[in-house]
């Protein structure tokens, strides 16, 4: 679903562009938590999903973000679209050497709380409205998102900071 919002996002004259982009954006989200509540419900939760379920989060959030800096009048700040995504690589590499040592590193509680903040940031920032309630709400979302996105990084690294250490593997 992902080419298509980016589509529906950066090319202005498809009738009704915003809207269609944000019912992407909301069906990829919601099918993305109702999978990950199937799997865990029905215990079927798999490595497989413990590696897909956030790699798709990430790419959602990050086409979203990269999106928004292409589009004039969208108050997402480059740096905080760097923050963001930096941290998807570097938590990303976290997995990768984990992998290696066999060890699987699953979504954490601050993980998901920064994932929703950073979708429903999303979809107020694809809805664009533009007046003073809903800018000082764009931006309460940004802050949000960017402190959680640290907060959740930092949570990350202290619980697997032993991953790195070659001799406790």
């Amino acid at each position: 679903m992902i080419p298509f919002f980016v589509v529906c996002m950066l090319v202005p004259s498809i009738p009704y562009n915003n809207i269609i982009a944000l019912v992407i954006f909301c069906v990829a989200s919601l099918t993305d938590a109702l999978d990950g509540h199937i799997a865990r419900s029905r215990n079927l939760v798999s490595n497989f999903g413990k590696f897909m379920d956030p790699l798709a989060d990430k790419l959602l959030v990050s086409s979203a973000m990269i999106c928004f800096l292409g589009i004039p009048d969208n108050p997402m700040p480059v740096w905080a679209v760097i923050i963001i995504i930096a941290r998807e690589f570097i938590i990303s590499g976290f997995r990768l050497v984990a992998s290696d040592a066999g060890i699987v590193i699953a979504a954490s509680y601050w993980g998901k709380v920064k994932t929703v903040t950073q979708m429903v940031m999303s979809i107020v920032l694809i809805l664009n409205i533009n007046n003073k309630v809903f800018d000082t709400i764009e931006w309460v979302l940004i802050i949000a998102a960017v402190v959680l996105t640290v907060v959740s990084l930092v949570d990350y690294m202290i619980k697997n900071w032993k991953v790195l250490d070659d001799g406790n593997m």
